[in-house]
């Protein structure tokens, strides 16, 4: 495989990682840019959702692992089923590690594993990678690199039903889930009863628009060439 193909993951195991690699990463993994992604499908769309994840992680810098949640055994495994096309050699560094997660992680992981509705590993590794995602600070959406809140909830309806079917209220995904373990453990989320009547409740109901982490890099790439065009051509 040539250098160019392997420089999006390496580059991910720098901690001053350039954001725009996670364009570059989704590009090489599916062969398009994030917003001509063919989702028709659900083959084509869960490709999209890995190669968005992995995108967003490279972003973030660190080790790739690390950051999706993933052993390095489980990424090269994933990589060779829904990526063949790459033939991505990890690093032996890489291939040995292992994720030291935390409880939090732990117990988001079990959640969806607990309300699978597919078979196979991609439902395993999906666990993983969105309890990992989820302690990032953004919407999940944004930290599973995902275009929007829509593709998310389609995610989760696809691969954990049972789960995604309790949101009967719309709540924020990761609102959502810390609301059942709440009540799968007994405990008491909240300090108010009804929804509606809760100082929070634009935390937990609020709007999760907005533009893209991809499409926001994507749109500053080409604003930064439109600038740099224009200094060329201003004569001094």
């Amino acid at each position: 495989m040539s250098e160019v193909h392997v420089l999006p993951f390496m580059a991910a195991c720098e901690p001053d990682a350039s954001s725009s690699n996670g364009i570059v990463a989704y590009r090489l993994l599916t062969g398009v840019p994030p917003a001509d992604a063919d989702i028709a499908s659900d083959s084509h769309f869960d490709r999209h959702a890995l190669a968005s994840i992995l995108a967003a992680a490279t972003m973030d810098g660190g080790a790739l692992p690390e950051k999706t949640g993933l052993s390095g055994d489980e990424l090269a495994a994933l990589l060779a089923q829904y990526f063949p096309s790459l033939e991505v050699e990890l690093p032996d560094e890489l291939l040995r590690y292992k994720c030291n997660e935390n409880d939090e992680i732990a117990m988001v992981r079990d959640l969806l594993l607990k309300h699978r509705s597919t078979e196979g590993d991609l439902g395993r590794w999906l666990a993983a990678m969105i309890a990992r995602r989820a302690i990032e600070p953004d919407h999940l959406w944004e930290d599973l690199g995902l275009r929007n809140r829509g593709e998310l909830s389609r995610l989760l309806s696809r691969h954990y039903a049972p789960l995604a079917a309790r949101n009967v209220n719309n709540m924020r995904w990761k609102r959502f889930f810390y609301r059942m373990l709440c009540e799968d453990e007994g405990l008491a989320m909240c300090t108010t009863p009804v929804c509606t009547q809760c100082n929070d409740f634009n935390l937990c109901f609020g709007e999760e628009s907005g533009e893209s982490r991809m499409a926001e890099r994507r749109r500053d790439q080409l604003l930064e060439a439109a600038r740099q065009q224009v200094t060329a051509d201003w004569p001094i």
